[in-house]
């Protein structure tokens, strides 16, 4: 078994074709085309299934990836050993945290490791343990409900979140329930405050973000539950109102993750420790 394979499989799925992958590469496609033959011919069963113009992994093929991937992360730590962190990053954050407490972490982390080339996910409507088992991504700073545990993760609690109950400044739109559909977790947070609370939701409005919802709650649409950390500046500024939710209730908490069975490059490292130490400072 070739590592060039192994590398010529993972590079297909990223680039979602042959063609793509060997423009990336820098082979022919009948050198990409021999690597999978030869890889599948050695393995005993196909990878992928050819529709036409389309290829996609077969069932065995999913099975495979993992352990593809995980070959070469340990061919890269082979090279890496006692280096200072460079090469490729990536990291899946959920959209919030983009936007109010990741921007520091980057800043910080460009400063101090030139050499990494970072790359940034959005993990909304993403399933997160398997974008970091494919290698997708390498860490994941991620939104989520309360002891979230997942098998194949490492999960680290960073921080449990404050959360703030909002609605309009004068208009009466407590009646309409405005969620984000990108997570589970927001929901069952928000439907456990209605219950509690005995609010007389009639209708319920779902966005792609908070940041939607902010700025609709704003404009007297409806009311939401949010992390405070995600509304202390319209809150500081009287742009909605918030009622801050009891240490009682059900809320989320910003975790780090990472696969089990992932390697911690340098460079991984190194970027956990950053978010570590801003983490120490969250609110």
């Amino acid at each position: 078994m070739e590592l060039r394979h192994l590398v010529t499989l993972k590079t297909i799925v990223e680039k979602s074709g042959f063609n793509k992958a060997a423009e990336y590469l820098g082979y022919s496609q009948s050198s990409i085309t021999t690597h999978i033959k030869e890889l599948e011919k050695e393995l005993g069963s196909p990878l992928f299934d050819r529709l036409g113009k389309k290829v996609i992994l077969t069932q065995f093929g999913e099975q495979y990836l993992p352990y593809a991937n995980q070959i070469i992360d340990l061919y890269k730590q082979s090279l890496t050993i006692d280096k200072e962190p460079q090469g490729d990053l990536t990291i899946g954050i959920s959209e919030s945290l983009t936007i109010c407490r990741i921007p520091l972490i980057l800043l910080e982390f460009k400063r101090k490791h030139p050499k990494v080339s970072l790359h940034v996910k959005s993990l909304e409507n993403y399933d997160v343990t398997k974008s970091l088992q494919n290698g997708d991504i390498d860490l994941a700073l991620i939104l989520e409900k309360e002891n979230w545990v997942q098998e194949d993760l490492k999960i680290n609690e960073l921080v449990r979140e404050k959360m703030v109950f909002i609605s309009p400044n004068e208009v009466n739109a407590s009646d309409t329930a405005l969620y984000s559909d990108l997570r589970c977790s927001y929901k069952s947070v928000f439907d456990k405050y209605i219950t509690l609370n005995r609010l007389d939701i009639k209708e319920r409005l779902e966005f792609q973000s908070i940041e939607a919802i902010k700025h609709c709650v704003k404009h007297g649409l409806g009311v939401s539950l949010v992390p405070f950390f995600s509304v202390k500046e319209e809150l500081s500024n009287g742009i909605f109102k918030g009622d801050f939710v009891t240490k009682e209730h059900p809320s989320i908490s910003t975790y780090l993750a990472y696969h089990k069975d992932k390697w911690l490059s340098p460079s991984i490292n190194a970027m956990y420790d950053v978010i570590q130490k801003h983490a120490k400072n969250w609110e």
